[in-house]
């Protein structure tokens, strides 16, 4: 089965009503993967997921309803990183010059057996390692 990995800004623009066209595209991203069963995700993007949907959003989402949004991905892989998955990503960002958060999300996909990984924050189209950035919003 085809894994799709989902960033953090994809999955808060989804719940971001404010977000306009972005809001629409991270929506139908997320539609997808649940028809589809193909969806992923780490506790890295749901923890950033949390603290910019209830802190950081001009119309910030209730902290309950963040909590029930989190919940709903207990039903996909939901990869936890290791001490281990921190050092191999310092290595990787280090190795690809990127920012750490990213190697970090780029690890976790890659753990999770994607494919994909649906990010604005990487250059579309990139192949590193076999996962393929896809920046759906653009």
């Amino acid at each position: 089965m085809s894994l799709a990995f989902i960033d953090t800004n994809i999955l808060v623009y989804a719940y971001d009503a404010d977000a306009g066209r972005k809001h629409q595209l991270a929506r139908q991203v997320l539609e997808e993967c649940w028809q589809s069963d193909s969806g992923a995700i780490s506790t890295q993007i749901l923890q950033e997921f949390y603290v910019t949907v209830t802190k950081k959003l001009p119309t910030s989402l209730p902290k309950q309803k963040a909590r029930e949004v989190i919940e709903t991905y207990h039903v996909w892989p939901v990869y936890r990183p290791t001490e281990f998955d921190i050092v191999a990503a310092s290595e990787f960002e280090e190795k690809h010059q990127i920012l750490f958060w990213d190697a970090l999300v780029i690890l976790a996909a890659q753990k999770s057996h994607a494919n994909v990984l649906y990010t604005e924050d990487l250059n579309d189209g990139w192949n590193i390692e076999g996962l393929k950035i896809i920046n759906p919003l653009k």
